[in-house]
């Protein structure tokens, strides 16, 4: 499968103050619409046009309904409040003259204050070389699938695990030279629910709100190197359960944070 540029699908054309546009490729849905983490990376780039000078510290989206490729998407982004360091800003993505996705991402200037820590246990990480890649992709997985490389450290998809955790490797298999935002929140979505760690068969689900904290610290990593993920399940009821991820550097640097909830839809 030819795999365009990562970094260029993922940017919207600008159209005026607060406006954007795209049409997103064939190959890259996941069930009805496009994979989830394409539609954060977009939200990602056009919050951080709209105040350029301010890093993303949180994204908070959520995905109403299923983008289609090949039909335009339109971007609207209005800025609540712009303070001095800090600016909100909300995001809305429209196709066919309905919202399918929104959000609301805080930008802010860099601040020395004096105190920086990482208090979450770094994950064990196993090099990534000798590890077999997952072929993760239809008729089992995503269509997206394919545009990444996957690699499974512990706890493996479809394997009946007493515990409701995934650890592994990502990366996509053509990046482009731009590694940002949009490419954390890419990769923080791309792997495989954590329930599905504890299950025997598939089970349908879907991303229905999506909270994001990068940490864009790539300085000093290989380009070529994946990041390692780990996720957990928290709690699940009703049909919808709630998970934690997070990306790590090949060297131990904490990357992202991610909460999502998803709908178990059979």
């Amino acid at each position: 499968m030819s795999t365009p540029p990562f970094d260029s699908i993922v940017t919207p054309e600008p159209l005026g103050p607060g406006r954007f546009r795209c049409v997103l490729p064939e190959g890259w849905k996941q069930g009805r619409g496009l994979f989830g983490g394409l539609v954060t990376a977009l939200m990602v780039r056009a919050l951080e046009a709209q105040a350029p000078e301010r890093a993303l510290r949180s994204l908070t989206s959520e995905l109403c309904g299923p983008l289609q490729p090949g039909l335009e998407v339109n971007l609207t982004v209005e800025t609540l409040r712009e303070g001095n360091a800090v600016t909100t800003c909300a995001v809305r993505l429209e196709q066919g003259g309905e919202v399918q996705a929104h959000g609301v991402g805080v930008l802010g200037k860099a601040r020395p204050v004096g105190f920086e820590k990482v208090f979450a246990a770094v994950p064990e990480r196993p090099d990534w070389r000798p590890l077999e890649l997952l072929p993760v992709g239809p008729p089992f997985g995503p269509e997206f699938g394919p545009h990444f490389e996957f690699r499974a450290a512990r706890y493996h998809p479809l394997s009946g695990e007493k515990v409701p955790r995934t650890e592994g490797w990502i990366r996509p298999k053509n990046p482009g030279a731009t590694r940002d935002a949009a490419l954390l929140a890419a990769c923080v979505d791309a792997w495989w629910p954590t329930l599905l760690t504890i299950e025997e068969t598939v089970r349908p689900m879907a991303t229905v709100a999506f909270t994001f904290q990068p940490f864009v610290r790539f300085e000093g990593l290989d380009p070529a190197a994946p990041l390692f993920f780990r996720g957990r399940l928290e709690a699940a009821a009703e049909g919808y359960c709630v998970e934690l991820r997070e990306l790590w550097g090949e060297d131990g640097r904490l990357l992202a944070l991610n909460q999502q909830t998803f709908v178990m839809i059979k």
